[in-house]
C-alpha cells in the first residue's frame, strides 16, 4: 500500500467511525505511530481532520464532512452568498439550505 492508499483509507475509516486514536490507526493499518501523525497532518490540510491530544484525545473528522461528498467551491459559495442578499422569502430560505448543506465544514459560513 503506498502513502497515498493508507491515507486514503484513513480518511475512510475516519469518515465511517468519526472518530479514532493514533495507536488504533497504527495498529490497523501497520504503520509507526510517527506515520500516522505524519499522515494525519497531511489530510488535515486538505480535510477537515483534527486532532486533541490527551485522556479522551483523538482523530477526528467534522460532523457533517463524508468523502465523495460534493462541497461548493469558495469562489462559488461567495457567489451564492452574493446573490442571497437580493432575495427574501422561501427563496432566501431555499438558498440558505444550499449553502449549507454544501458548504464545506472546513470552511465555514460567515466566519461562523
Amino acid at each position: 500500500m503506498t502513502a497515498n492508499e493508507r491515507r486514503l483509507a484513513i480518511l475512510e475509516s475516519l469518515c465511517n467511525s468519526r472518530q479514532d486514536t493514533i495507536d488504533n490507526l497504527a495498529f490497523a493499518f501497520k504503520v509507526s505511530r510517527r506515520t500516522i501523525r505524519y499522515d494525519i497532518e497531511t489530510l488535515s490540510l486538505d480535510y477537515p481532520i483534527s486532532t486533541v491530544q490527551g485522556n479522551g484525545g483523538g482523530v477526528y473528522v467534522s460532523d457533517g464532512f463524508y468523502i465523495g461528498r460534493k462541497y461548493l467551491k469558495p469562489s462559488q459559495k461567495d457567489l451564492l452568498e452574493r446573490l442571497s442578499k437580493t432575495i427574501k422569502g422561501k427563496d432566501l430560505e431555499l438558498m440558505q439550505d444550499i449553502l449549507k448543506s454544501f458548504s464545506n465544514p472546513k470552511n465555514k459560513i460567515g466566519g461562523q
